[in-house]
């Protein structure tokens, strides 16, 4: 999915995710995480919105790509999770393209590749939020989690 061909962002759903946990990436008890909110589109894409603020540079006025890789990672891991895919990551290939500013607002999404039954293959992008420029992409292979682990997590991070 190329950032050319992104769909409407306004037929989006927020996703039911509960607020109660310590996730770095969308936790809100965490107050040295990302919490960051996620939406689902219809075509199966999940997506977050991302402003990096200073707490995640790197070099001067740019993000750590640590944190790149992170929020990349998080919003592949949602996209599996609102499908009801319970899944750990087991690799992960991240390209930056362009140097992701501090303060400059950006947009992760993700989408599934191929479910190949235990092995899922994922993909994500992290767009610069007023061009739709990609700063990063990421691909990766994730594994579902035993199907009492999966149950756990879904009464755990999802309401309803």
């Amino acid at each position: 999915m190329s950032a050319a061909h992104q769909p409407e962002f306004d037929t989006s759903r927020p996703l039911d995710v509960r607020e109660d946990h310590n996730c770095f990436g969308c936790g809100r008890l965490n107050p040295h995480g990302l919490q960051l909110t996620f939406y689902a589109d219809p075509d199966g894409s999940v997506w977050a919105e991302w402003e990096p603020t200073p707490k995640v540079e790197g070099w001067q006025g740019i993000v750590h790509g640590g944190l790149i890789t992170t929020v990349l990672d998080e919003v592949m891991g949602w996209a599996l999770s609102a499908q009801r895919i319970w899944a750990v990551t087991a690799r992960l290939d991240v390209s930056f393209r362009k140097p992701v500013e501090i303060g400059v607002p950006a947009r992760a999404r993700a989408w599934v590749v191929e479910d190949k039954g235990r092995r899922i293959e994922v993909a994500a992008q992290l767009l610069r939020k007023d061009d739709l420029a990609v700063l990063a992409e990421a691909t990766g292979v994730f594994v579902r989690v035993p199907a009492d682990k999966a149950a756990d997590w879904e009464n755990r991070y999802l309401m309803g």
